[in-house]
């Protein structure tokens, strides 16, 4: 039991030696650095009039200048977050008017099933007119048809089934439902049938 404590005060007492040790080290920089900075740098007292003004009017322009930079990103970040709000402020509007588009084309497959061609004509007006005017407020249709090579980036694949041919192993069978981006960004991703 001695010996443990021996070790133990031993050990406490080395470890205070070099706590003192580097207490020591650390008041001999900070008094080295001290001497450094009043042999070499003059204080603001030594400074002239005229050296204390250029000085005040160094701090200043430095201030200007960084107020003017960050002035300039505020002004870049508000234009371009205005500019997106601009392209995409129908988004909400444009998506709402999707499903009616689909009911259309939906419509006009089963019209002209029917032998009515002034009505097929008169849906097809109807839908031409409101598809212009959807395309007019940048509205565009996502490109896929079957036998696309399926990329997950631009389509939502809905399910798997067996490929009807060994050429459609990993592409697109079928398109359940259009896809439409509005400028780059896709707001609604085409629903696909893919084989495997």
């Amino acid at each position: 039991m001695e010996k443990m404590f021996k070790k133990i005060f031993k050990n406490m007492s080395q470890e205070n030696s070099e706590n003192v040790e580097k207490d020591l080290n650390k008041e001999e920089v900070i008094n080295e650095t001290k001497n450094v900075a009043e042999q070499g740098i003059p204080s603001a007292e030594d400074l002239s009039p005229e050296e204390k003004l250029r000085e005040e009017i160094a701090k200043e322009k430095d201030k200007f200048l960084r107020l003017f930079a960050e002035f300039e990103n505020y002004k870049k970040r508000t234009s371009k977050e205005r500019m997106e709000l601009f392209k995409t402020a129908n988004q909400e509007v444009l998506q709402a008017m999707l499903p009616v588009m689909d009911d259309f084309d939906r419509a006009l497959v089963q019209i002209s099933k029917s032998e009515d061609e002034v009505l097929l004509k008169g849906v097809e007006l109807i839908h031409n007119k409101l598809k212009d005017t959807l395309m007019s407020k940048g509205l565009e249709e996502v490109e896929m048809k079957a036998g696309d090579a399926f990329d997950a980036d631009f389509a939502e694949a809905i399910t798997q089934i067996p490929a009807p041919s060994d050429d459609l192993k990993g592409k697109v069978v079928d398109v359940v439902e259009k896809g439409y981006k509005l400028g780059d960004k896709i707001i609604r991703f085409p629903k696909v049938v893919i084989g495997n």
